[in-house]
């Protein structure tokens, strides 16, 4: 069941059959294709209104690529991507140029992510301009308000970004991404490139806007703790393709597929004296360009069979909301220290959560 079927209504957005093929070239005066990179192969999901869907996976997995390919960013191989009920995958430039108004995204590095020759107020003036939104006075008057709701001060629309720490500049991205009302945020890994003692009022923001404004997230990250404090469902990504989905406190109190399991074990616990086991995965990701026969994750699986190395296995239902693709979820041993509880994860949040009200108290305190 998707989140939006849960949720009662009509999902923001749905994705089906989501592919992605990346020719590669050799050759300097004459190239030829020589192959393809499957960097997304066959990916669906939906997101209701409100809610925070997690895409997680190793690096490579094609977590980015997808996020992208839903804001056309790239244009997809094929698949298709609906927004309020509205094909977007097939739409000229122009129309998608003004569909982004209702979908923005906030780019994983705060540092790249903004022009170094413009202002903060500028940056956030653009989209308005773009998209033709009030005059010049409530221009600037909305950049006001953009940059108290993130905790930053008004009088930090004359500076640059190099005048910013990591923290301020990722909340200017937010605040960029909150320009023109928009109904849907990608999350390209918000928090990954920011100190631990700030991911967590980065996070918080984000909640506290979603709730405020009625936003959708495709999050986006590989910092499972990050994902489990912000995440309403959770897809786990392999090779390009879904591999397991579920709500998170099934996901991390029952993961079924063996990829999933090997990433829940190796989230440090807060208790140094806690026995666990660690599941080592053997070997390495194999290449997006020549993917294994069968199940992709099968050249690692503690638990292959000879059926994984010819068959592909569906996406199938293992409980209402939870989805695994595994030809074996039903009789796989399941390590008993996997799951984590909310308990294991508080410690590792405990000293971030009341960063947020201190940094919006003090608006002008550096992240």
């Amino acid at each position: 069941m998707s989140g939006a079927a849960m949720a009662g209504g009509e999902p923001v957005l749905s994705v089906r059959g989501l592919v992605k093929h990346f020719a590669v070239k050799r050759g300097v005066i004459i190239s030829r294709a020589v192959g393809q990179v499957r960097a997304v192969d066959d990916v669906s999901f939906d997101i209701a209104r409100g809610e925070t869907l997690a895409l997680v996976g190793e690096s490579g997995c094609g977590k980015s690529t997808t996020g992208r390919l839903i804001l056309k960013l790239i244009e997809p191989t094929g698949g298709s991507v609906r927004f309020k009920g509205q094909e977007i995958a097939g739409l000229s430039h122009d129309a998608m140029r003004q569909m982004r108004r209702h979908l923005q995204i906030i780019f994983q590095d705060p540092y790249a992510s903004l022009n170094p020759r413009m202002t903060v107020g500028a940056i956030l003036a653009e989209p308005m301009q773009v998209h033709e939104i009030g005059t010049a006075p409530e221009r600037e008057e909305r950049v006001r308000e953009l940059l108290e709701v993130v905790g930053l001060s008004p009088e930090h629309a004359r500076r640059y970004p190099h005048q910013f720490s990591g923290g301020q500049r990722q909340r200017i991205g937010i605040a960029r991404a909150l320009a023109v009302n928009p109904d849907l945020i990608v999350c390209d890994e918000p928090v990954s490139a920011l100190d631990v003692s700030i991911q967590a009022q980065v996070v918080n923001l984000l909640q506290n806007l979603q709730k405020r404004f009625g936003l959708s997230y495709l999050f986006i990250a590989h910092d499972l703790a990050v994902v489990k404090h912000i995440s309403d469902r959770v897809a786990v990504m392999y090779l390009g393709k879904l591999v397991e989905t579920a709500d998170k406190r099934t996901l991390y109190a029952a993961p079924l597929h063996p990829y999933t399991q090997a990433l829940l074990s190796a989230i440090p616990r807060p208790d140094p004296g806690a026995q666990r086991q660690r599941i080592i995965l053997a070997g390495d990701v194999p290449s997006a360009m020549n993917p294994p026969p069968g199940c992709r994750f099968h050249t690692r699986c503690p638990h292959k069979q000879p059926r994984c190395q010819q068959e592909e296995p569906l996406l199938r239902e293992a409980a209402p909301g939870h989805r695994v693709a595994c030809h074996f979820f039903e009789t796989l041993p399941r390590p008993a220290d996997v799951a984590i509880r909310p308990a294991d994860l508080a410690g590792k949040f405990a000293l971030r959560l009341s960063a947020f009200e201190s940094a919006v108290s003090n608006r002008g305190a550096s992240a």
